[in-house]
């Protein structure tokens, strides 16, 4: 059955929320549609500008410079496909074909449509969900709306980890009036309500408060909202297109779902122990929460309504949970019948909780492991387990039948080439179907950014850019960033390939002719032996996905003519 959302029928404000992003790097943005849906369950209007599916021609990784910038709609630019351009040459990513579910880019222009956006909509508040990667693409947005915030005085509110963790510096941006520090479901119904009323708002709770340009009030955090009050969320304001991502070669209509908010890990790479820590000093309670099973069936049944093919669950440590609280989760989903993806650490699986997950429909788990020398991983980044445990845990998945995928990142302070290749041993213990490794990002809210500060790579105002990216922005002389960037690029092939290529493979390593021609062989080899597409073009999908998409251009000209 169909669950409503059960909206109240009041007077309410309009609220438009920003969504920079670019294709490949997200999929729908949860907490927009949550707060959408919590806004108009109290009456208020709510809009979206969301920037995923316009033509770009942009570099995150330098700023957001290019010779044509954000938004270019010429026809000799392509779309951006960055971020999956580089899974896909490192070899991380199996082809997939977006065309086959109709997922297309938009022909217009960004800045018209938002400039029609706002005339027609008429926004009171604009609220931006941001992550660091891409603020400086949200500050570009900004700029757009500047004459109509100016001109119809409407307050703009910024949220998201920056926000949170380095309140000051999106507090400097002069286009944003009130900076969202934690979380926001309180804080937005609070501002909405108070600019309905035409209350003052300096008091809204959790917000840096600026007039004039200048802050002129620090408020207080709020307890964690129980997420178990927190209604569906609102997918019904993104395009269809979000709803589609690719899962291993298939692309499938996935929706996200919360079963846990926070972690209880203290992974040094992550926010969630400055978040912890964030509320702990404030004394309000812990950030660590759990949603009701009975809550969690009522949103996948609804999501099931909508057509959806697969779930995604939303938890940076999917079963951190009780044994009762497991067997409730593997009893509920035994009635949705479709397949889920989980991400988890190795020493929360044993035998029995992957057999009857995949009783009930696990498809895939990914495992963060991170770092393959065991004194290293636990001295940098907080991580115990050692390399037995995690070799014998890791081969549990297929023995039901389970893939598995296993993150991995190098370019950490204090590491070197040497120690990287330790984590190239280790992910060779492994028949995982596929592993990645990141390049190190020391987001704002990590306890290794600050690490980063003190060692003098970076200063506070450093913004990073994106995960996606391959170039280090810290600047070791026992890693260079060449070095990282080597291994970066030959991670996969080194994992996979038997010793005796490990000469060809380190050749391949230089970005030279030489070099470059060894690789494109090795990918070639790699990409038939170990990553065959089910159902997409061998060319990654992106050549189907740039035709169909220039076609669709060449259909909007036809029809216009």
């Amino acid at each position: 059955m169909l669950i409503e959302l059960n909206i109240e029928k009041k007077m309410g404000i309009k609220v438009l929320f920003i969504d920079p992003n670019i294709f490949g790097m997200n999929m729908i943005t949860p907490a927009i549609a949550l707060f959408s849906s919590i806004l108009k369950k109290k009456g208020h209007k709510v809009e979206l500008f969301d920037t995923t599916y316009y033509p770009a021609d942009r570099d995150m990784e330098s700023g957001l410079k290019s010779s044509n910038g954000f938004g270019s709609t010429k026809a000799e630019d392509k779309f951006d496909l960055k971020p999956v351009e580089r899974k896909m040459e490192k070899l991380e990513a199996i082809p997939f074909d977006m065309a086959s579910r109709g997922v297309k880019i938009n022909t217009t222009s960004w800045r018209d449509d938002l400039q029609k956006k706002l005339r027609k909509f008429q926004p009171d508040l604009i609220a931006m969900c941001e992550t660091e990667s891409i603020w400086e693409l949200g500050i570009m947005i900004l700029q757009e709306l500047k004459d109509y915030k100016i001109k119809n005085n409407v307050p703009v509110i910024v949220g998201g980890g920056l926000a949170t963790f380095a309140p000051d510096i999106v507090s400097k941006e002069k286009l944003v009036d009130l900076v969202c520090v934690g979380e926001g479901e309180n804080a937005l119904v609070d501002l909405c309500n108070k600019i309905q009323n035409n209350q003052d708002y300096s008091d809204v709770t959790n917000c840096w408060i600026k007039k004039d340009g200048k802050i002129i009030k620090k408020n207080p955090i709020s307890k964690p909202v129980d997420i178990n009050q927190n209604p569906i969320i609102d997918i019904d304001l993104f395009e269809q297109n979000r709803l589609y991502r690719p899962m291993a070669g298939t692309v499938y209509k996935m929706f996200p779902v919360e079963t846990i908010r926070g972690c209880p890990y203290t992974c040094r790479y992550c926010s969630s122990p400055d978040m912890m820590n964030l509320y702990k000093h404030e004394n309000k309670g812990s950030y660590f929460r759990k949603k009701r099973a009975d809550l969690v069936s009522k949103e996948l049944k609804y999501f099931v309504s909508r057509g959806a093919e697969y779930f995604y669950f939303w938890a940076d440590t999917f079963l951190a949970m009780s044994k009762k609280e497991f067997e409730e989760f593997c009893d509920m989903y035994s009635e949705i019948k479709l397949p889920f993806w989980i991400e988890t650490r190795p020493e929360t699986i044993n035998d029995y909780n992957v057999r009857r997950m995949a009783e009930v429909g696990l498809d895939r788990i990914s495992f963060g492991v991170e770092h393959g020398n065991e004194e290293f991983r636990k001295k940098i980044l907080d991580k115990k387990w050692s390399n037995t445990h995690i070799i014998e845990a890791l081969k549990i998945p297929h023995k039901h039948g389970v893939k598995f995928s296993v993150y991995n990142i190098t370019g950490f302070p204090y590491e070197t080439k040497k120690l990287a290749f330790d984590t190239i041993e280790l992910n060779r213990q492994f028949d995982s179907d596929n592993q990645n490794i990141w390049c190190f990002t020391p987001f704002h809210g990590t306890p290794l950014r600050k690490t980063c500060e003190d060692l003098g790579y970076l200063k506070h105002e450093t913004i990073t850019k994106t995960m996606t990216a391959d170039d280090t922005q810290l600047n070791m002389s026992q890693y260079p960033p060449h070095e990282i960037k080597e291994i970066i690029r030959c991670f996969n092939l080194y994992v996979k390939f038997p010793k005796n290529r490990w000469k060809e493979i380190e050749r391949a390593e230089k970005n030279d002719d030489e070099g470059n021609r060894i690789f494109n062989e090795l990918k070639e080899e790699f990409l038939e032996k170990y990553m065959p597409a089910p159902n997409a073009n061998p060319n990654g999908g992106i050549e189907d996905f740039n035709n169909y998409t220039k076609s669709s251009k060449d259909e909007s000209k036809s029809t216009a003519r």
